[in-house]
């Protein structure tokens, strides 16, 4: 039996609990809850608001969580956009993702924006508007060449490995925007 079907992968049981880091949590208000997780496995912890807030089609606006945290040397939090809200009202985070570093002590504040081109985008106190994600991040000790190693990839950017035109248009052609 493969370490796949058996439920073992790279060593570690699937239902395993995953490792913890001690992160020091203020909170701001104290009606806030904790960041906390949604199910077990899950990678991002939930912010809220701490306030009501109407974000009209593309608006955007800086609110608050009520917490404060402090985050190991070596680790960074990661503000992203809730995957429910996003594809439900159109709501994400404008610097997705939003970087905590380790030597910020002030509180959690997310930039959220209305994509949705119609309808506003209703808050209340309390609703949780993104995820936290906490993780290890290393230093880089960048060093100067004269030219880079060859790679498959070379220097394709945007685009260069995949073809995304829309279905109905022939090959080379950009799809029509006209009503």
């Amino acid at each position: 039996m493969s370490s796949a079907a058996s439920g073992v992968v790279s060593g570690v049981a699937s239902g395993a609990e995953p490792s913890t880091v001690e992160v020091l949590l203020a909170r701001l208000d104290p009606e806030v809850p904790a960041p906390d997780y949604a199910r077990p496995g899950d990678a991002g912890a939930d912010l809220v608001t701490t306030s009501d807030l109407v974000l009209a089609p593309g608006e955007r606006a800086v609110i608050g969580t009520g917490v404060a945290i402090a985050l190991p040397v070596g680790y960074a939090g990661f503000v992203h956009p809730r995957s429910g809200l996003a594809a439900r009202v159109g709501l994400s985070v404008v610097n997705t993702p939003g970087t905590i570093d380790s030597g910020y002590r002030g509180e959690i504040r997310v930039c959220l924006i209305n994509h949705d081109p119609a309808r506003p985008v209703v808050l209340h106190r309390l609703d949780r508007i993104a995820q936290l994600l906490v993780q290890r991040v290393e230093r880089v000790a960048f060093r100067e060449v004269t030219a880079l190693p060859a790679s498959d990839r070379g220097s394709g950017g945007y685009g260069s490995t995949g073809d995304h035109r829309e279905p109905s248009s022939p090959a080379g052609t950009a799809p029509s925007r006209e009503a």
